[in-house]
């Protein structure tokens, strides 16, 4: 399988090649050059089968010619180690839950995934790679737990200053070793700018070898289509609605294109928060990136989503209005839905889970069916928001130890030469 630039469908890339370089040396962004199709009937005997299998099918096309299958099985037993298990909220209404893992969020799937990949690819080589990745919340955590200790492999993680959780900080600031954290004065676009800036640094480029672990990756986003399979080995071939609370919408990307394999998804539901750039494309016509809102839903505030060029790049505009529908929500109204459903339903949900369930109940309103929230990460990592729901201690022991652990990282303002300067030195 190769991959192509957005910005460019001659540039082609093996996949080893597209996981190494991150970013594409025209600012697009590396997509599969096709589609593969599962096989006729996947979906009649979904039940019998297990996420390492359905890993397998699903992933083997699109690193075929860089993975042998030993290999892929391998990063694959390693990456899936963890349950998703489906709960009922209310009704025909259900969470994927996805923050099983060591971060407590659905990037560990990707993070993992992508760092087992890069440890295979400079296995037995000299040169070094040099990952650098922006957060607004989570990728931080995933990023610095999956590639902490991984031979070859330096980690430069930038995250805004104040506009994280204190548990997302610690995650991503007591690491030793090959992870380093830089605390940038600034919003989240900022640091991913910083991060966008250093890939078409031609100077930089030639003396470090630089990969990013946002879902601006291909071994970030398409494994993530992995999980969107649980709901239908629980339920069977039914088709579902699938609602994804979205930021950077790597998570959506993954989604769509797995239902373009063939997963019988009736409908996408993109729940946002009040960074709604893509609800408001979706009802105008118009993409208009803005400047970043801070909320509760703090990883989802993003003003001008990476991943929106790759779902343009899947559909026509009239296409991608029909298969995604997206709602935007209030603090406020996030806050009370996650009062409500805890209330009425004994269901904890974090404020990125409320939104997205939110989006879902809103669309259910006038649709049959089950439909299914993404659960993304795990409600003790927004205390600051939940104390206001439940004075229930969730903290699991994990967590209670890492809060006790002290921060390490470096300031910066908002200054590419000094960022530059950070990494070589």
């Amino acid at each position: 399988m190769n991959y192509y630039s957005t910005k460019n469908k001659e540039l082609r890339k093996s996949f080893q090649e597209a996981v190494k370089e991150g970013l594409p040396s025209d600012n697009g962004l590396f997509m599969p050059e096709r589609i593969p199709q599962l096989p006729k009937g996947y979906f009649e005997n979904i039940q019998n089968k297990n996420i390492h299998e359905v890993a397998f099918d699903v992933l083997k096309p699109f690193v075929e010619g860089d993975l042998k299958d030993d290999q892929l099985k391998s990063i694959i037993w390693k990456t899936f180690t963890f349950d998703f298990p489906v709960r009922k909220i209310k009704d025909n209404n259900y969470a994927l839950e996805l923050f099983h893992g060591s971060s407590f969020a659905f990037k560990d799937v990707g993070a993992t995934f992508l760092a087992l990949c890069l440890e295979e690819f400079y296995k037995g080589k000299k040169d070094k790679c040099t990952i650098l990745v922006a957060t607004s919340g989570d990728t931080g955590g995933a990023v610095a737990a999956a590639f902490s200790k991984v031979k070859n492999i330096e980690v430069v993680i930038l995250y805004p200053s104040g506009k994280v959780s204190e548990l997302q900080e610690k995650q991503l600031t007591t690491f030793d070793e090959n992870v380093k954290a830089l605390e940038i004065e600034g919003d989240f676009d900022e640091c991913q700018q910083l991060v966008k800036q250093a890939f078409l640094d031609a100077d930089l480029r030639n003396q470090l070898n630089i990969s990013s672990a946002n879902s601006i990756n291909v071994a970030r986003f398409l494994p993530q289509m992995v999980y969107y399979f649980a709901p239908f080995i629980e339920f069977g071939k039914e088709p579902l609605t699938i609602s994804v609370p979205s930021g950077n919408y790597g998570n959506l990307t993954a989604g769509l294109i797995a239902q373009k394999m063939g997963l019988p998804v009736k409908q996408f539901i993109a729940g946002a928060n009040r960074n709604d750039v893509v609800p408001r494309y979706l009802d105008s016509g118009q993409y208009e990136p803005k400047a970043t809102i801070p909320t509760i839903s703090n990883a989802m505030d993003v003003g001008n989503p990476s991943n929106f060029q790759r779902m343009m790049d899947l559909f026509s505009e009239q296409e991608l209005k029909e298969k995604v529908k997206g709602f935007a929500f209030s603090d406020s109204a996030t806050l009370e839905a996650m009062k409500k459903v805890y209330a009425e339903n004994g269901y904890l949900l974090d404020p990125h889970g409320a939104v997205g369930y939110l989006a879902l109940a809103e669309f259910m309103k006038t649709s049959e069916g089950k439909g299914v929230v993404l659960e993304t990460a795990h409600p003790c990592k927004f205390m600051n928001v939940v104390k206001d729901v439940t004075d229930e201690n969730i903290l699991p022991d994990s967590v209670q130890a890492l809060m006790q652990k002290e921060k390490k990282r470096v300031k910066l303002k908002v200054d590419y030469q000094e960022f530059k300067k950070f990494l070589l030195n």
